[in-house]
């Protein structure tokens, strides 16, 4: 992945002396924030600036101050994660991506980056960690159940 260099030598003294800025790479993946907002959006849409902004600070339990929000729904739309509408003076925003497909391109990462492409040892790893209730065990059988006859016919 090629990172970009970002300011002038001479001006990198501020970060430390000798040292030059280096930019993250970017993402193929939604930032914290942005999957808040897609999950907001996800539940309900379309919606209005004020109502994400609401629905952000109930699920953050903090405040959020209104141009922080516009400017991510705007940063949003260029990425094409979210689509905006004018209606009256509101505008009004809805996600263009699919929860599925945002939660198969984290697990695919994961899946590649931790488990070198096995899902056997991510499924092994996750049953071993997480504290599964007796319904979602059932749930577990029930899908290997069903992939394991897939297989046989």
């Amino acid at each position: 992945m090629l990172w970009e260099l970002r300011g002038r030598a001479d001006a990198t003294s501020a970060i430390a002396p000798g040292r030059i800025a280096v930019a993250r790479p970017g993402s193929d993946h939604p930032t914290e924030l942005e999957l808040e907002i897609l999950k907001v959006l996800w539940d309900e849409s379309p919606l209005p600036v004020r109502d994400v902004r609401r629905r952000l600070e109930e699920r953050a339990k903090r405040t959020l101050a209104h141009s922080s929000v516009i400017t991510m729904l705007n940063i949003m739309v260029r990425k094409g994660y979210l689509g905006c509408k004018k209606n009256g003076k509101a505008f009004f925003f809805s996600p263009k991506v699919e929860r599925k497909d945002v939660s198969g391109g984290f697990v695919g990462d994961l899946l590649g980056r931790v488990f070198d492409g096995s899902a056997a040892a991510m499924v092994l790893n996750l049953v071993e960690t997480a504290d599964l209730d007796a319904d979602e065990l059932s749930e577990l059988r029930k899908l290997i159940n069903r992939k394991a006859k897939e297989q046989q016919q």
